[in-house]
C-alpha cells in the first residue's frame, strides 16, 4: 500500500489513521468490530468517505458496542437507514447486526473474536476469505484483506521504508509473530 505511505501523512483524515491505527495489532473486541464494520461500509466507495463519517459510525452503533447491536431489532434497524449521517445501505446495516451477533457467540465458542481470530492464525489471504465468508456477511476478498492487514493479521499496510512500519513491527502484529 505504497501509495498510501505516501499521500496519508499529513492529511486530516488518512494522517492519523495511517500514523496510529492502519496495521497496528487490535485485540479489543470493539475496535475489532469497528474495522470489520468500517471495511463493510467501505466497500464501493473511497476511505475517506467512511473516515469522514466515523464519529457518526461511533454513535449510531453504540460505540461499536457488540452486544447492543446484536441486540437491535426493526426499530434500530430502521433507525440507521434514516441516519443521514452514516451509509445507508441495507445489505450493510443487516450485516453488521448480524456480524454483531456472530461476534457475541464467538465469545462462548473462542472466548471473543480475537480468540476467534487467533484459532485462525495464520492462513492465507484466500484461506482467510473462505473462513470469513462461512462466518461473516458482506465479506468479500478486498474487505477481509483490508480488515486484516488494519488490524495486524496480515502484512502490507505499510511500505517498509514508511516510519510507521517500524513502530508496527516493535508493537509484534500476528503476521511478524508467526514466521
Amino acid at each position: 500500500m505504497s501509495e498510501y505511505c505516501d499521500s496519508a501523512p499529513g492529511h486530516a483524515f488518512h494522517g492519523p489513521y495511517h500514523e496510529h491505527e492502519y496495521g497496528f495489532p487490535v485485540s479489543d473486541e470493539s475496535e475489532l468490530f469497528e474495522r470489520l464494520v468500517l471495511e463493510i461500509n467501505q466497500a464501493g466507495l473511497s476511505w475517506l468517505t467512511v473516515l469522514k463519517k466515523r464519529s457518526a459510525f461511533r454513535l449510531a452503533f453504540d460505540h461499536f458496542d457488540v452486544d447492543l447491536v446484536a441486540a437491535y431489532g426493526d426499530k434500530q434497524r430502521q433507525r440507521l437507514l434514516n441516519d443521514a449521517g452514516i451509509i445507508r445501505n441495507r445489505l450493510k446495516v443487516d450485516a453488521v447486526i448480524h456480524n454483531a451477533q456472530v461476534i457475541r457467540d464467538m465469545r462462548d465458542s473462542h472466548g471473543g473474536f480475537s480468540g476467534w481470530i487467533e484459532a485462525h492464525h495464520p492462513r492465507t489471504h484466500a484461506e482467510w476469505v473462505k473462513l470469513f465468508k462461512r462466518t461473516f456477511r458482506f465479506t468479500g476478498p478486498e474487505i477481509v484483506n483490508e480488515f486484516l492487514m488494519s488490524t495486524g493479521y496480515l502484512p502490507g499496510a505499510h511500505r517498509d521504508d514508511c516510519p510507521v512500519q517500524q513502530r508496527i513491527v516493535a508493537a509484534r502484529p500476528a503476521w511478524l509473530r508467526n514466521r
